[in-house]
């Protein structure tokens, strides 16, 4: 940038403007040097012995068996709920508001669900239970072995006691 020689009225003079731009190329500069995109600390966490993990203040942590049927409690608790105002608001506005037919309707409509999805959770319990069953089978296994094969299939059980240890093996 070509800068005027002569100071212009109603302008700053040279020197005060090359020295603003030397100051704005200076602070560029230092932003641009401190602005990390991301930092990623490699450091592994020290271990700190066999002290199990502290449960934290705040809402209990769940399992997912547990996260599962409190989603299934909380979605059937909401249809039920739909379906109640629903049925209500409809008798309501049709002046045939009688509370026995009320109380069988609402009744009805909490027995449905809860008749349909209990045994919907039995049966997804027992084919969960069937298929871990299944994964924690024992694999067989199976060896192949060419040429003779000698198996030593002896057992040494270790008992070690007193102040002065003295190692007897059986």
């Amino acid at each position: 940038m070509q800068l005027p020689e002569q100071p212009v009225a109603g302008q700053p003079d040279p020197t005060d403007r090359a020295e603003v731009l030397k100051l704005a190329h200076a602070v560029e500069t230092a932003l641009l040097k401190e602005m990390a995109t991301y930092h990623r600390d490699e450091t592994p966490l020290p271990v700190v012995g066999s002290t199990p993990p502290v449960e934290q203040p705040g809402r209990a942590s769940m399992s997912p068996k547990a996260v599962e049927r409190n989603v299934t409690i909380l979605t059937s608790s909401f249809l039920t709920a739909v379906a109640g105002g629903a049925v209500s608001l409809i008798l309501w506005t049709s002046g045939h508001a009688n509370e026995t037919v009320i109380a069988w309707i609402c009744g009805g409509i909490v027995a449905v669900p809860v008749a349909l999805t209990l045994p919907a959770l039995a049966l997804k319990g027992l084919m969960k239970s069937v298929k871990d069953a299944a994964e924690a089978a024992p694999q067989s296994i199976t060896n192949h072995y060419h040429g003779a094969v000698h198996q030593d299939t002896r057992t040494v059980t270790s008992n070690t006691r007193g102040i002065i240890a003295n190692n007897r093996n059986h």
